[in-house]
């Protein structure tokens, strides 16, 4: 298996599917449809195939691939997954058969109202399939050039499938997120080419032999610690955008109003956990003494935002601003794992990255259902729900409880192993963030009681109940997210060795009381 180009072909195939769709007569829909499908079941069955092969005890990183690209600047096609990249993948490439599932029927009118009646069906899915290409390769690049490009490359998607099918603002919310994500970019974009000298500079002291843009290579130098620091907040500032974290959060809520709920689940499902495994591989491994000096206002942006995120949440009116919200809030909780630098809040973070994914897609996914049947997002548009479509409030209910990360359901073993694995290096952090878990309540809560609880109001009377296709989207998501509630193991045994080589590169270890009841540092794992 190890000689087969995995990650190449998983890139490679949907790229063909979005082009093959060209030929396509566009009045054909429903064989686009079915043909765009087909090709996304396959590439998440190529990629359960080469998931069975991963060896969580092996080599860091599998499945790797390496050639010449554009040999004069040292840049290479290179391709490999370690533990996190390796989910993260799963994740993508399952949400988005899903996705089209779910936009079966919706793909040209389901930004909401006052939007084209008519769109092309076979760009939409032709779309997803580009960006599912671009999230597969951002999460297997072992170049950081080639993580750049593809890092890039998620935005041509994304933005023409919000400009072109999102609700009456999606020109401006589709500029809105080009512009913070371009500004971010650009930032990575110097930092980027000004690895290439340093690693060349390293040479002449006897180190690489050529400059490269190699990962693994480049996080064996030793920079010089004024330059990592800007090179750190070159890479940071861009993640944190595509995180998003407070400040630079605002273009997130503008784009979840006006994306199409189904795109939707893979911009803050997916896309957005380009930014925390960004910070976790590159701003962690290749500057360690940077990330330790940064950490304090690192973790104290990552409070904000927890606090912030519910806040913001619990006023809103619009279902899709207040799930984005939520994420803000979820995203804080990430990042405040990686930077708590332990081996239970980083196996945390790495955790919530994926029950994320599922957790908060279910949400929109279910919120998109609403929205083709009632054609608002605004939750004083409904009432009543949960008596004339009891399956359809039933799964509202399981996603909103894992949006608060009730036991039982995925999201909290996540969050509770960034909880106490902060709270044993930075207890303030910790019990600050804590008080985002009861605000997650009441957000939660008071949606599901205005939209699904009391009398029906006239304009929910005879709302249909879940179609047999929209189960079978929503029915995986939820019994991923009650499996992973009761068994996550399998999923942080593939997790920790990649965390446990990210804290040894930060030199970091758990804390641990010793025999005296004082704190000491300890390597080993809890």
């Amino acid at each position: 298996m190890s000689d087969f180009p995995w990650l190449s072909v998983l890139i490679g195939l949907p790229l063909v599917g979005a082009l093959l769709l060209i030929a396509i007569p566009r009045q054909r829909e429903t064989l686009v449809k079915q043909f765009a499908l087909g090709v996304s079941l396959l590439v998440a069955v190529l990629t359960g195939v080469m998931a069975a092969g991963f060896d969580a005890g092996g080599a860091r990183f599998q499945f790797d691939e390496k050639y010449w690209w554009i040999k004069e600047f040292g840049v290479h096609w290179a391709l490999g997954v370690d533990g996190v990249a390796l989910t993260l993948i799963l994740l993508s490439v399952i949400l988005v058969p899903l996705v089209m599932l779910a936009s079966w029927n919706e793909a040209d009118r389901s930004g909401g109202t006052d939007v084209p009646a008519k769109r092309s069906v076979k760009t939409y899915f032709a779309l997803l399939l580009s960006l599912e290409a671009a999230m597969i390769g951002v999460f297997a690049a072992t170049d950081v050039f080639l993580f750049y490009v593809f890092f890039e490359a998620m935005l041509i998607p994304v933005y023409f499938i919000i400009g072109s099918y999102g609700g009456a603002q999606r020109s401006y919310a589709a500029v809105k997120f080009l512009l913070y994500s371009l500004f971010g970019g650009l930032l990575m974009l110097v930092a980027v080419i000004w690895l290439y000298p340093l690693s060349a500079k390293s040479v002449a002291d006897g180190g690489l032999g050529h400059g490269t843009f190699m990962f693994d290579e480049l996080s064996k130098m030793n920079i010089d610690p004024t330059t990592a620091k800007w090179l750190f907040l070159g890479f940071f500032v861009a993640f944190a955008i595509k995180a998003p974290m407070v400040p630079v959060h605002t273009w997130l809520p503008d784009a979840a109003q006006q994306s199409p709920a189904g795109a939707l689940v893979l911009i803050v499902g997916v896309l957005d956990k380009v930014g925390t495994y960004g910070m976790l591989r590159f701003c962690l491994e290749l500057f360690p003494g940077a990330a330790k000096w940064a950490t304090p206002v690192v973790l104290a942006f990552a409070v904000v935002s927890i606090i912030y995120g519910a806040v913001l949440a619990i006023g809103q009116v619009d279902m899709k601003r207040l799930i984005a919200y939520t994420s803000i809030s979820h995203f804080g909780f990430i990042v405040l794992g990686i930077f708590a630098m332990t081996s239970q809040a980083q196996s945390g973070a790495a955790l919530y990255m994926v029950n994320h994914g599922f957790s908060t897609g279910a949400l929109f996914l279910i919120v998109g259902f609403l929205i083709v049947r009632r054609k608002s997002a605004r939750i004083s548009d409904f009432g009543g729900v949960q008596k004339v479509a009891p399956v359809l409030a039933g799964t509202f209910l399981i996603a909103g409880l894992s949006g608060l990360s009730l036991p039982g359901l995925s999201p909290f073993v996540s969050e509770f192993l960034v909880v106490v694995g902060t709270f044993s290096r930075y207890e303030w952090a910790a019990v600050a963030s804590i008080i985002a878990i009861v605000l997650a309540a009441i957000y939660i809560l008071w949606m599901y009681q205005r939209t699904m609880g009391g009398r029906p109001v006239p304009a929910v009377e005879g709302m249909k109940d879940l179609s047999a296709r929209e189960k079978w989207v929503i029915g995986p998501i939820i019994a991923i997210i009650v499996a992973m509630g009761f068994f996550p193991q399998p999923v942080l045994h593939v997790i920790n060795p990649s965390v446990d080589h990210t804290l040894a590169r930060v030199d970091q270890h758990d804390p641990a009381p010793d025999v005296t009841g004082n704190v000491a540092e300890n390597g080993a794992r809890p």
